[in-house]
């Protein structure tokens, strides 16, 4: 047995500018899959039109909630399959994502995982940002409470004040105006701040300004998928 880490597009209708022919050759040898909602991968899998009868596949869910025996019992189950496919719910499997459950477990029983090369909304969004791609660091969600959030920015702020690390973090969609309001409050002005937005969609956008260039004119970025970075 071995496990394909299979990422899949971030902007919807955007499978032939992003997913290499790796991913497709993959798909078309793999019949069992562990994913993160079986509806989305269902159909990611249709739309990519490779001839495979999407009846005949199985799917288990690994999404947050999904314990460890759930996934060692599906090894164990379909252990005389050749390939098991791992897909998120959009980008690459394990990073930031539940996905990382599988390949622990997989490594724990030295099944051999194979990541494949697909979109990365984290990378991509440093990559644009012009930050150090050296020292970095994906923080995930900020806290929801506003007082232990602006707390968190504050020493974000100075992290990469002293030390030149840059600082990812992500909010969930409908949050994304608030949180940007609150980087500008609580960041020196001359901080950078890099915004990276509906990245590989026809309306991404990856910019990066002083906190005080931003407070002068915020763009919208409500319910738009985004990833926020702190840099110099």
């Amino acid at each position: 047995m071995k496990i394909f880490l299979i990422p899949c597009p971030i902007a919807e209708n955007t499978s032939t500018e992003v997913l290499p022919p790796q991913i497709l050759t993959a798909l078309q040898q793999t019949t069992h899959f562990l994913v993160e909602n079986v509806r989305t991968a269902r159909r990611f899998i249709s739309e990519l039109k490779l001839g495979i009868q999407i009846e005949s596949l199985t799917f288990e869910v690994l999404d947050k909630d999904t314990q460890s025996k759930t996934v060692t019992d599906f090894y164990k189950k379909h252990s005389s399959v050749e390939y098991i496919g791992v897909i998120s719910e959009a980008g690459c499997p394990g990073v930031a994502d539940p996905g990382a459950l599988a390949v622990s477990i997989a490594q724990q029983q030295n099944i051999e995982v194979i990541p494949l090369v697909g979109p990365s909304s984290i990378l991509l969004g440093l990559m644009g940002s012009g930050f150090s791609g050296q020292s970095f660091a994906f923080i995930g969600y900020l806290p929801i409470d506003k007082a232990a959030r602006i707390r968190k920015i504050e020493q974000l702020d100075r992290d990469v004040a002293k030390w030149g690390q840059t600082q990812i973090f992500i909010e969930t969609p409908y949050r994304n105006n608030a949180l940007l309001e609150d980087l500008i409050a609580q960041c020196a002005p001359d901080s950078l701040i890099c915004i990276a937005c509906d990245v590989t969609a026809p309306s991404s956008f990856v910019q990066t300004k002083k906190a005080s260039d931003w407070a002068k004119a915020q763009p919208d970025l409500h319910k738009k998928p985004c990833i926020f970075l702190l840099g110099k």
